[in-house]
């Protein structure tokens, strides 16, 4: 083939169109063909040859193993790199993707030193060359494609959240850190909710938070200010737990704004609103019980 061929599997919008700029950046030229179920790519590979296959592994209908499997029983199509794209980074979750068949593995959020490292790795494994490949992909290339994936390619500052007088608070008894100076007239607060949330960002950086708020579609939460700062846009997934320790649902997200809770360069602890991308009705089911026991 002339140009590369891609197929994308994902049930979420933003995934799959952060994957389609992700490529497009590191392959130029490339062709990409996305779906958002793997019933759908059986049906696009009977019309569409392609090089690579990058597939989430969590989607309603048919999973991403399942998928897989198929895959390498087929005679057509048995030899075509799949490469797993997931928030699942357990051992043995890994161990039975291999045990199916997968090429490689990109955990979510990736970086795109990450995905096109892995990507090349995997074409080259099956033989298949890499037309106009220039190596050193830009990562200021793919933070650009986020935007565009957020905007429509239209720039626009980041919306400023409210900021509640009585985060600064609650952040110092939890996080410590100076005191707050105190606030005058404060109109009373809703109880924030206690919640408990673990960040992982596609830095790498992995942050414990303090959920304030949270529905269907985004959670207010406070995490400690540390040396390393998550960025507008950053790739994360969020592992909601309830207060006995038990993982609620796993969410891939991004950073929609980041604030500081206290007129100090002092503060202890950002806040930031961090909003899901997540379509699987399995996971915002999951997400919906948890907030009605809020």
């Amino acid at each position: 083939m002339s140009q590369l061929r891609f197929l994308v599997v994902d049930d979420a919008t933003f995934i799959r169109d952060l994957l389609k700029k992700s490529l497009r950046n590191c392959f130029p030229g490339c062709m990409v063909v996305d779906v958002n179920s793997a019933p759908k790519a059986q049906a696009a590979l009977k019309t569409q040859l392609v090089d690579l296959i990058l597939c989430d592994w969590e989607m309603p209908e048919m999973t991403g193993e399942d998928f897989l499997r198929w895959i390498r029983a087929s005679d057509a199509y048995k030899d075509i790199p799949f490469i797993m794209v997931t928030s699942r980074g357990e051992k043995d979750f890994i161990i039975k993707a291999v045990q199916a068949g997968v090429s490689d593995y990109i955990g979510k959020p990736f970086t795109p030193e990450t995905l096109q490292n892995r990507i090349t790795k995997a074409l080259k494994k099956a033989g298949i060359a890499i037309p106009g490949f220039a190596r050193g992909g830009s990562t200021q290339g793919i933070a650009n494609s986020s935007v565009s994936v957020l905007t429509g390619g239209s720039s626009s500052s980041t919306p400023k959240e409210n900021q509640s007088p009585g985060a600064a608070a609650e952040a110092t008894a939890i996080f410590g850190g100076a005191k707050p100076a105190p606030v005058k007239s404060a109109p009373a607060e809703k109880k924030a909710v206690r919640g408990q949330a673990q960040i992982n960002f596609a830095s790498g950086h992995i942050a414990q938070s303090i959920v304030r708020d949270i529905s269907l579609q985004k959670m207010n939460c406070l995490v400690k200010r540390e040396d390393k700062l998550p960025q507008i846009l950053e790739q994360a997934v969020v592992s909601i737990v309830e207060n006995d320790g038990e993982n609620v649902a796993r969410l891939n997200a991004y950073v929609h704004s980041i604030s500081a809770i206290e007129n100090s360069i002092d503060s202890s602890a950002l806040q930031l609103i961090i909003r899901f991308v997540d379509d699987d009705p399995d996971k915002l089911d999951l997400l919906s019980r948890y907030i009605e026991k809020l």
